[in-house]
């Protein structure tokens, strides 16, 4: 059997997908990726061993194409920037997973819905199986979470039966995606779809998440199978500078936001509020190219590193919410403090305060006195005890699960 593995995404999308192509080759099945094509997850994946076939634009180039548009976009018209972005994600990426599911029996897609769909397309055009992947349980229809909350469609106020929202959720999905995909449908000879979400999310939908940090509540809305999150051994040893700075003092406390908009801000908000603290900081650049703020040897600023190793060192750890951000920090025992912006992040933030492993930054735009009260709360002893609690019950062996259960289920007739 070979099954391709589809993404669209940042690291934190694509890095799970490499610990599940390594655990289905260990199970006999031959993998290959489609994911951005950009140098990092190249790297990535030829590190795991597992076959990169690039998605249809590197994710950086795309995301800052995207924000510069939506930047210029007015409210009023940000439905239409949706729907139009859709459809240029689901006829390229139908182009890139074509090629890349040549010779494939099945495709797992995770990441964005349009990339999803075109996925599903792939799988529909060639008569191969098709699954849905998602990291977050928050992105499932179920009585006991509200739906993804969309800016040019809101959920109305004043109603909290969930399972109405998730009908208006069919409809928003529609909206936003529908002329996307049945438009590229019509040019297959394709009949339109009337519920595009439950055609991209299919019959089973395989939640890559651990169980200790987002459960999944049986729902009789969708068909669940939860397996523990997909993680990649990093066996890597931390570079020399940073490795001589953890030596040098006590633990610092690690800060990093990846992608998101506040970004820069949220940097020197976070530098501040940890010397604040008479701490010591170390920074990591993302895609936000954040650096040290003066030339004060309390300061220490990174690249893309082993976060597992490091997370092990460090006092606590200042991020956005990513769920692979979440997962390792959580598995390291180490406090947390989620500043969310969009997406799953809120959720996350949520977790952590909920679990008592850390603190959920009130509001999406930190400064140095907003982070240094979520850090009073990180750093209190009882929450280090926590998170060195939960940290013994995250369990590592996800993807392997995952791997078990795709092989048996995707084999089938």
């Amino acid at each position: 059997m070979r099954i391709l593995l589809s993404t669209y995404g940042s690291r934190g999308d694509v890095e799970p997908l490499a610990a599940l192509g390594v655990a289905l080759q260990a199970h006999g099945v031959a993998v290959r990726v489609s994911a951005p094509g950009d140098a990092e997850f190249a790297a990535l994946l030829a590190r795991a061993g597992v076959p990169l076939a690039p998605a249809f634009a590197p994710v950086r180039e795309w995301a800052k194409k995207m924000m510069r548009r939506s930047r210029s976009a007015s409210p009023e018209s940000r439905a239409r920037l949706i729907s139009g972005q859709a459809a240029e994600i689901v006829a390229r990426q139908y182009e890139a997973l074509a090629a890349a599911a040549e010779g494939c029996d099945a495709v797992v897609a995770f990441g964005l819905f349009p990339s999803c769909a075109a996925a599903r397309l792939v799988a529909e055009q060639r008569g191969m199986r098709y699954m849905l992947g998602t990291f977050c349980p928050v992105w499932l229809p179920s009585p006991h979470n509200r739906p993804h909350e969309y800016p040019s469609h809101p959920l109305p106020s004043g109603v909290t039966d969930n399972r109405l929202l998730w009908e208006m959720d069919i409809r928003t999905k529609n909206a936003l995606f529908g002329e996307a995909i049945n438009g590229h449908r019509a040019s297959l000879g394709l009949p339109p779809v009337q519920n595009v979400r439950d055609y991209v999310y299919g019959n089973t939908v395989l939640l890559a998440c651990d169980p200790m940090l987002g459960p999944w509540l049986p729902s009789d809305l969708i068909d669940v199978v939860q397996t523990g999150a997909f993680i990649l051994p990093d066996e890597r040893p931390l570079p020399d500078g940073l490795k001589a700075f953890l030596d040098a003092g006590p633990p610092p406390v690690y800060a990093g936001f990846g992608s998101i908009a506040v970004a820069r801000q949220a940097g020197r908000a976070a530098i501040e509020a940890i010397r604040a603290k008479g701490l010591r900081a170390v920074i990591a650049h993302g895609w936000a190219e954040l650096g040290l703020i003066d030339d004060v040897d309390d300061c220490f600023a990174i690249g893309e590193v082993n976060q597992q190793t490091l997370f092990g060192r460090v006092a606590a750890v200042i991020h956005h919410g990513g769920a692979g951000t979440t997962v390792a920090a959580a598995r390291a025992g180490a406090p947390q403090v989620i500043v969310p912006q969009i997406g799953d992040q809120p959720y996350w933030a949520k977790r952590a305060a909920e679990l008592g492993i850390g603190a959920a930054h009130d509001g999406p735009v930190p400064t140095t006195g907003s982070l240094s009260a979520a850090l009073d709360v990180a750093l209190a002893p009882k929450v280090r005890v926590r998170a060195s609690e939960v940290a013994a019950e995250v369990h590592a062996d996800g993807a392997d699960a995952a791997a078990k259960w795709l092989a048996d289920a995707l084999s089938r007739p």
